[in-house]
C-alpha cells in the first residue's frame, strides 16, 4: 500500500469529509478520489499540487511519509512562509523528539524547513515532557553558564514570535547567526525587536529584529553532558542519557 493511497484516505477522514464533499472542494469527482484512496491509480502532478495546497502540505511529505503516524497533521507555519515536519509518534502513541547532534547544528540553518533532514534525526521518547512539538539541541559556549559547552538543551516549539515570554530562555534560529541560545526580553515601545542576553556577563545583550527570527524553541530542561569524555558521548550514549533521565526523575519523585 503505498503512502499517497493512505495519506488521502487519512487526512479526508481528519477533517470529516465524505469523498463527495471532499470531491467537490477538489473539482474533482468522487470517483477518483475513490480511484486514488483505493490504490487503482496514482494522482499526477497536477493533482498532487492540489492536495499540497488544500491540506497545507509539502508534496514530498504526501508521498514519502505514512502521515498516520503524524499526531498533528496542521502543520506549524511561521509568517505563512513554510511549514514543519509533523510531530511523530512511536507504536505506542507516545510523541518523539528529534536530536539535533553537535556536529549537524552548523547545518541547521540550512536544513531547518527541509523535511527529509528532520526526519533523519535520530529521535527519543522523554515520557515527563508536556505535550507539544520539542527537539533537543548541542549547546556550543559558555555564553548561558550555569550550562555549558556540551550540554543539551531540550526546548518547545513556539508557534509564533508574539508567544515569547519576557525573561524567559530560547533556543533561537536567525538568518545571520544560526542557531544561538540566549534568554530574551521584550524591549519597551519597540514591537519589531528582541534583545537576546547571554546570563554570562561576559557577554554583551544585542538586538534582534523579530523578522529575522526563522524558529524559536522554548527551554523545557537541560540535559548536562560535561562529566562524560569525549570517547562516551557517541549519539547512542547521549540518546541513553536522555532515556535514563526518566527514571533519575522518577526516583527523585519518591524520595
Amino acid at each position: 500500500m503505498k503512502n499517497i493511497q493512505v495519506n488521502i484516505k487519512h487526512l479526508r477522514s481528519l477533517k470529516k469529509l465524505s469523498q463527495e464533499r471532499f470531491a467537490d472542494d477538489l473539482g474533482w469527482s468522487r470517483s477518483i478520489v475513490g480511484s486514488y484512496e483505493e490504490g487503482r491509480s496514482e494522482p499526477p502532478i497536477e493533482r498532487l499540487i492540489d492536495l499540497s495546497n488544500y491540506f497545507n502540505i509539502p508534496i514530498d511529505i504526501l508521498v514519502k511519509n505514512d502521515l498516520r503516524l503524524a499526531k498533528d497533521t496542521s502543520f506549524i507555519q511561521i509568517g505563512n512562509k513554510r511549514v514543519l515536519f509533523p510531530v511523530t509518534v512511536n507504536d505506542d502513541n507516545e510523541d518523539l523528539i528529534e536530536i539535533v547532534p553537535t556536529k549537524a547544528s552548523a547545518g541547521y540553518l540550512s536544513g531547518y524547513d527541509d523535511p527529509e533532514y528532520i526526519e533523519q534525526l535520530q529521535k527519543i521518547k522523554l515520557p515527563f515532557l508536556p505535550t507539544g512539538t520539542h527537539r533537543a539541541f548541542p549547546i556550543k559556549g559558555d555564553s548561558m553558564l550555569p550550562v555549558k559547552d556540551g550540554a543539551y538543551i531540550v526546548a518547545k516549539f513556539v508557534e509564533t514570535v508574539n508567544d515569547v515570554k519576557n525573561g524567559s530562555t530560547y533556543i533561537v534560529l536567525t538568518k545571520n547567526d544560526g542557531l544561538v541560545y540566549k534568554r530574551i526580553y521584550l524591549p519597551e515601545h519597540d514591537a519589531v525587536n528582541l534583545v537576546l542576553s547571554s546570563d554570562n556577563k561576559a557577554y554583551e545583550p544585542y538586538m534582534v529584529s523579530k523578522e529575522d527570527i526563522l524558529e524559536l524553541w522554548e527551554f523545557a530542561c537541560c540535559i548536562n553532558t560535561q562529566e562524560y569524555d569525549e570517547k562516551e558521548l557517541k549519539m547512542s550514549n547521549i540518546m541513553a542519557m536522555f532515556q535514563d533521565l526518566k527514571i533519575e526523575l522518577e526516583a527523585v519523585k519518591n524520595m
